[in-house]
């Protein structure tokens, strides 16, 4: 083992795989010089990731099928409370991050500042990340927890208290964004180091950028709106009613004028009826995902 590795924690590096027999041993062999252990979840991989990876000494936790990013972690979460350790660091498999800088990330959560540290790769300049990444990353920053730098890093260790409460439930993409929303409802301490990336070594990305996108922004959304619903369904639901007895004013004042019904009245008064509908039908949405989180978080407290 390095002599760089900090003493007082037992460290695992925590590994999602899918295809990527190309760069996996060099992940590997490079935590392994600052980590007590090395996990990889094999999620799904048709080529040699997995063993590979077995070879040079990493546990394997192999997906008979791909299921995802998410999953993946939450396969790794899972191993890191059953193996009891004290520090988890999940770094992607791509080589795009530099397991010399695991130690960094360890700082802080040795010190006692930091209950999660993520690797930020906007903490130190342009540097290579791609405009588009760029622009993408800030929207979803300001989504998921304004004045966190860089919520989209894989690149990120977790202390023992983070571990015991962290479980991601997204599959998809989206579980990055989710962990810290869960670390951030549940008090936990976030500090962020620079880091450096690399793109090009491995395929940085299996999904093309749009997919991608998407697929983080949607599961920032169905989040969103099983925490917080009575804002998320009850603010929407609030102006559709509004606008519905706007229609329904309209309606009543068009017939009172004009003593019949006519086309435009008939048109505003079934535009009102729809409007209203839909703003009914996401109140009481809002207002019966509140009640069932309500019941959950209380059993859970129980």
């Amino acid at each position: 083992m390095s002599g760089t590795k900090l003493n007082q924690l037992f460290r695992v590096a925590c590994i999602p795989a899918y295809n990527e027999e190309r760069t996996i041993a060099m992940v590997v062999v490079g935590c392994q010089a600052h980590v007590d252990k090395v996990v990889v979840c094999d999620d799904g991989s048709e080529d040699m990731t997995a063993e590979i990876a077995r070879k040079l000494g990493a546990e394997v936790i192999r997906h008979d099928r791909n299921m995802g990013k998410g999953q993946a972690l939450r396969s790794l979460f899972i191993s890191a409370r059953k193996l009891g350790c004290d520090a988890m660091i999940t770094v992607d498999a791509d080589a795009q991050h530099d397991p010399n800088e695991i130690p960094k990330l360890l700082a802080p959560l040795e010190s006692g500042d930091a209950d999660i540290v993520i690797g930020s790769r906007f903490l130190q300049g342009k540097g290579s990340v791609p405009d588009h990444r760029r622009v993408v990353n800030k929207l979803f920053n300001l989504l998921t927890m304004d004045g966190v730098s860089d919520t989209q890093s894989g690149f990120r260790a977790y202390g023992k208290k983070a571990i015991q409460r962290i479980l991601p439930a997204e599959a998809g993409m989206g579980a990055d964004s989710e962990i810290l929303m869960d670390a951030a409802s549940d008090g936990l301490r976030i500090v962020e180091v620079p880091i450096t990336v690399s793109y090009g070594i491995g395929k940085t990305s299996k999904l093309n950028p749009a997919h991608h996108s998407l697929d983080v922004f949607f599961s920032i959304l169905k989040i969103t709106s099983i925490r917080h619903p009575l804002v998320f369904y009850g603010i929407p639901g609030t102006s559709l009613l509004l606008v519905g007895l706007y229609y329904f004013y309209r309606t009543i004042s068009l017939f009172s004028a004009q003593q019949q019904i006519t086309t435009l009245t008939l048109t505003y008064g079934l535009v009102a009826f729809a409007i209203t509908i839909f703003g009914l039908l996401a109140l009481f949405t809002g207002v019966i995902l509140f009640t069932i989180s309500s019941v959950v978080r209380k059993s859970q407290e129980s």
